[in-house]
């Protein structure tokens, strides 16, 4: 249950697949165009529900509730062992080989 004034992750769906312009990628046309938007709940609600939030910029949103205390999900992608050799070389380079 998330309560009113939770920090909360909205999910909207801003243009469907018939609303795309007919210029963009093929690929592009044929999912919808969505939109996850963080705010501050306005009325308790469940994951799933239809809700409104309040930005941090004051900017009232209306979908659909996704997650409660959203975290960072993003990463730089898997250790390549590689980058650190090229580290080690560009040193080299730079500063004559010696640390």
């Amino acid at each position: 249950m998330a309560k009113k004034g939770d920090w909360v992750l909205l999910h909207t769906v801003v243009l469907t697949p018939e609303q795309r312009a007919p210029q963009v990628p093929e690929d592009t046309r044929r999912v919808p165009l969505e939109m996850w938007t963080k705010g501050y709940l306005t009325q308790d609600a469940e994951i799933g529900d239809e809700v409104e939030i309040t930005t941090r910029t004051k900017r009232s949103l209306r979908g659909t509730l996704v997650e409660v205390d959203p975290q960072h999900r993003h990463g730089y992608g898997d250790f390549v062992p590689e980058i650190l050799k090229i580290g080690d070389d560009v040193r080299d380079i730079l500063f004559g080989g010696e640390r």
